[in-house]
């Protein structure tokens, strides 16, 4: 008996965009996926045996989708109807149930829950549930955004992505932001240390201490860290820290990169910027001060020092800032950021904000 031949796949330019769109769809699952690649590489010309291989799946399998795209093409891609208990809601019911996850319940809570949205509906829960899970709607969660809304946005985000993926030669760019209103917290017990099987435990309460602002500056190049803890946060003490890093880093141009503040462009500051010509001010779009690579640290520093911090008085807090600077600096390494200009526009316009890794 001799070996059946692979069915011949040629596609016209319409079925292949469709079936590189599946691929491209969050919505495709995972099998119609690998189905849609079985049949590209077939079109290519590929073997079954080498598409078996690529997709992890069995010879027989590749055959079979093979063959069922040559017979009835898109149609033969689809799961065969499968035995067992009959449908028990029709798509009107689904649609109803859809509909009204997108309106605003009637009882003045933001959102459906199962529960209530079965009660509104006459359906179970599980149902529900199941409509909810196979249309991926997730009534209960959210997710945060602000797309910025500069007159300048295109010039600003060239100008800040430009120094960090080009700096100029022969001179320093600088991330400048502060943190304010970071608190000196104690906790009303002493915390309880880690042991195996418990995580450290600290009491739900505090008591207040006093509130220190941290001025700190990033050098891109390095990934070092200048900081300064000051009482308040106006354009005099950002104008002190500006002299500390003039003396910090001496001769050499520095690129400054800042937020919109109204502390960073007081008349204060703009006579001081005129008299310091070697130090250049570029500012990150309105509302994209995660723009500012100093964003990041001061994550960093929240996560590592502050927040799990107890301290007596404010200057117990400074301290220890000043201990983590110190320290971090040791092990300092640069912020690489992995977006192009274009890729940081594209995601603003999908209201979407990530690029940097550490």
């Amino acid at each position: 008996m001799g070996v059946a031949r692979a069915a011949t796949i040629e596609l016209s330019e319409a079925e292949e965009r469709e079936l590189r769109g599946v691929l491209r769809a969050p919505s495709a699952s995972q099998g119609l996926a690998t189905r849609a690649r079985i049949v590209l590489r077939a079109a290519d010309g590929a073997t079954n045996t080498q598409i078996a291989a690529e997709t992890g799946v069995s010879l027989p399998t590749v055959g079979l989708w093979r063959r069922k795209f040559a017979e009835r093409r898109f149609e033969g891609l689809a799961d065969d109807p499968r035995s067992g208990r009959p449908r028990v809601i029709d798509d009107d019911q689904v649609q109803r149930v859809l509909a009204k996850t997108l309106e605003a319940p009637p009882d003045a809570t933001t959102h459906w829950s199962v529960r209530r949205l079965a009660e509104a509906t006459g359906l179970s829960p599980t149902t529900v549930h199941r409509i909810w899970r196979d249309h991926k709607l997730k009534p209960h969660q959210t997710r945060t955004f602000k797309f910025s809304k500069d007159p300048q946005l295109v010039e600003k985000v060239v100008d800040v992505v430009g120094l960090y993926l080009d700096p100029p030669e022969g001179a320093l760019v600088l991330c400048v932001d502060e943190k304010t209103q970071i608190q000196a917290l104690d906790r009303t017990q002493p915390t309880l240390a880690i042991k195996p099987g418990k995580a450290a435990r600290m009491t739900h309460d505090y008591k207040r201490n006093g509130t220190t602002s941290l001025y700190a500056a990033l050098e891109v190049a390095t990934g070092a860290v200048t900081g300064e803890c000051y009482e308040r946060h106006r354009h005099q003490e950002f104008l002190a820290f500006l002299n500390r890093l003039v003396r910090a880093y001496p001769k050499v141009p520095l690129h400054v990169v800042l937020d919109n503040s109204s502390t960073h462009s007081t008349p204060e500051v703009k006579r001081w910027l005129a008299r310091h010509k070697r130090v250049h001010f570029h500012f990150t779009p309105t509302g994209a001060s995660w723009m500012n690579l100093i964003e990041s640290w001061f994550s960093i520093l929240t996560r590592q020092q502050v927040r799990r911090g107890t301290y007596h008085d404010v200057s117990e807090l400074i301290a220890a800032i000043e201990h983590f600077i110190e320290h971090y600096n040791d092990r300092a390494q640069p912020f690489i950021w992995t977006k192009t200009t274009d890729q940081v526009l594209a995601k603003a316009q999908r209201k979407d904000t990530s690029g940097t890794e550490h």
